[in-house]
């Protein structure tokens, strides 16, 4: 079940209806109620998958539970270890096995010695990168005392699937999501009417900009050849945009649906093509992973309270996991690569927190400054992201070669819908980027609010495609 699909259009109403018609029932009423249909939910991809999903949750809850009772901090440290082993251990299996023996293969092919291998048809549990991380988080968070381990299985059990957020984020952790099913919730009229409008944003990004992106990108990235220089290039731009409008309109879906259920999921996207740097770009872009990374990985690294050289390394470490974490496949490792490449001169020249505050705070429009540093940013990141969609690593490198090749400038084939909604999307997020989504407009007349819905409504009842999951499904 996808959230951009008719059969999700009718569970998430009857679920909502139900929730709260039983709301005045006992707080593991209500737990019971969200398990059963986070199951429901998470089994319509493939039931055999509950089972896995099942397990994690008992292991890390069992874990959870013998921490405090564990007589030594060396014994704490090794249920960490077990949790750590049997959840990287499913998620390594079952993403990144194949990619292991073809590339152990292909080395030892490399260096003389010939060898054949043998592949498992293993499919890809969805989800499981987003759930794996959840769960570790909490383990980890009960062994440093940051939170209190779960008294009760059903209410573990109902985070780790909870539905909104299960197959691609947020990455919640225990310590904001978790506390929320110890409580017993009440509606709230106006939570439920603003997370109706981030949704409608969300679908609005989703099924609106990314999809009509879509199809321009998938005919520049397939076959190349065929596209002028000029075309290419703003093929690299649309994907950007795609890749933006699919997994931002992910989250606004998600963030809104939770809160239709009295939940307050974390802000994932704080409008990233508004960066001014590649730093302040990943402080604003899928900011759970982010700060899952820097709170359980560049930290206990050291961080930055080391030397110069191991703060280097520590972030080569950084993004090369995150781009590993994104697939098996060496685009995503080298894209990992050229992050950290344009990242580590801020560090050096101590530039990295320099924009912490949202761009032109006290100005409808940015300063020449600002606007040259917006859109330098978002082109680097743009040429970097060819390896993050290119199939292999010749693909991207033979993808930019042709863009600088100049090869005509032929936009013959180019969306003129796709530049319409990109720039209707660019300037409401705009307008509302001190705000926590595109469509924060509850204090707006009345007439210009709901003006606005119908105009979104519109861009999707008349451009809106009907498309396959989301990219990020696929991690």
């Amino acid at each position: 079940m996808i959230f951009n699909s008719v059969v999700f259009l009718i569970f998430l109403p009857a679920a909502f209806g139900l929730y709260w018609l039983i709301s005045k029932k006992s707080l593991k009423f209500q737990n019971i109620y969200l398990l059963a249909i986070s199951y429901f939910f998470y089994g319509c991809w493939d039931w055999r998958f509950l089972f896995l999903i099942s397990f994690s949750s008992l292991i890390d809850y069992q874990i959870g539970k013998s921490i405090p009772k564990a007589k030594s901090k060396k014994s704490k440290k090794i249920l960490v270890g077990i949790s750590l082993l049997m959840n990287l251990g499913l998620l390594g299996f079952f993403k990144y096995f194949n990619f292991f023996i073809e590339s152990f293969t292909d080395l030892f092919n490399l260096v003389g010695f010939k060898a054949d291998y043998v592949t498992l048809h293993i499919i890809l549990p969805v989800g499981i990168s987003f759930y794996t991380f959840q769960t570790l988080s909490y383990t980890i968070d009960v062994y440093r005392e940051k939170i209190e381990p779960s008294k009760s299985w059903i209410q573990f059990f109902a985070y780790v699937s909870f539905f909104p957020q299960l197959v691609a984020g947020p990455i919640e952790r225990a310590t904001n999501l978790l506390p929320q099913f110890q409580k017993k919730r009440t509606f709230s009229y106006d939570k439920a009417a603003d997370g109706m409008r981030q949704m409608l944003w969300g679908f609005f990004k989703k099924v609106v900009v990314a999809d009509n992106c879509a199809v321009f990108v998938d005919a520049a990235f397939d076959n190349p050849g065929a596209s002028s220089s000029g075309e290419l290039f703003i093929g690299m731009l649309f994907f950007a945009f795609q890749l933006y409008g699919d997994f931002a309109g992910y989250s606004d879906i998600a963030i809104g649906s939770a809160r239709l259920f009295g939940f307050d999921l974390k802000q994932n996207f704080a409008y990233p093509y508004f960066a001014r740097d590649i730093a302040e770009f990943y402080r604003r872009w899928h900011m759970s992973l982010t700060n899952w990374f820097k709170d359980y990985l560049y930290f206990p690294l050291g961080g930055s309270r080391v030397s110069l050289n191991k703060n280097i390394r520590n972030v080569f470490i950084i993004y090369l996991v995150s781009g590993f974490w994104h697939g098996a496949n060496w685009t995503f490792i080298f894209w990992g690569f050229l992050n950290a490449l344009y990242y580590v001169p801020l560090m050096l020249f101590k530039r990295n927190r320099k924009n912490l505050e949202i761009v032109a705070a006290n100005s409808y429009l940015p300063s020449l400054r600002e606007g040259y540093a917006i859109l330098e940013t978002f082109i680097v990141t743009c040429f970097i992201r060819v390896f993050f969609r290119a199939n292999t690593i010749e693909d991207a490198f033979l993808y930019i070669k042709r863009i600088f090749m100049f090869e005509g400038n032929s936009f013959d084939n180019l969306d003129k819908v796709s530049v319409l909604v990109i720039v209707f999307m660019l300037m409401v997020e705009w307008l509302n980027r001190k705000k926590e989504h595109g469509l924060s407009i509850a204090n707006q007349p009345v007439l210009l609010r709901w003006g606005t819905y119908f105009l979104i409504f519109g861009f999707i009842l008349f451009f809106g495609k009907a498309s396959d999951a989301f990219i990020y499904f696929q991690f």
